[in-house]
């Protein structure tokens, strides 16, 4: 994870200190989820869960019915 050195006034730094600590929050955790989200990140990882989950939803392979795999079948090579 790479540090990030940034300049700001004094007064504008206290009154984020203070928000960050009435949200339970550092100031540098809310700076590094503003920077994701400005870049995108957590849309990304968004897009990336929602196409794991619709990849889920249309395998076939929880359509097995009450068939119950033995650890042999399982680890079978082919």
């Amino acid at each position: 994870m790479a540090n990030l050195t940034i300049s700001i006034d004094d007064a504008t730094l206290k009154k984020a200190r203070l928000r960050a600590l009435t949200e339970g929050i550092s100031v540098n955790e809310m700076l590094r989820k503003f920077l994701e989200s400005y870049a995108g990140v957590r849309a990304e990882a968004a897009s990336a869960l929602d196409d794991l989950m619709d990849l889920s939803r249309r395998a076939r392979s929880r359509h097995a019915g009450a068939r119950r795999w033995s650890r042999d079948q399982l680890h079978e090579r082919r």
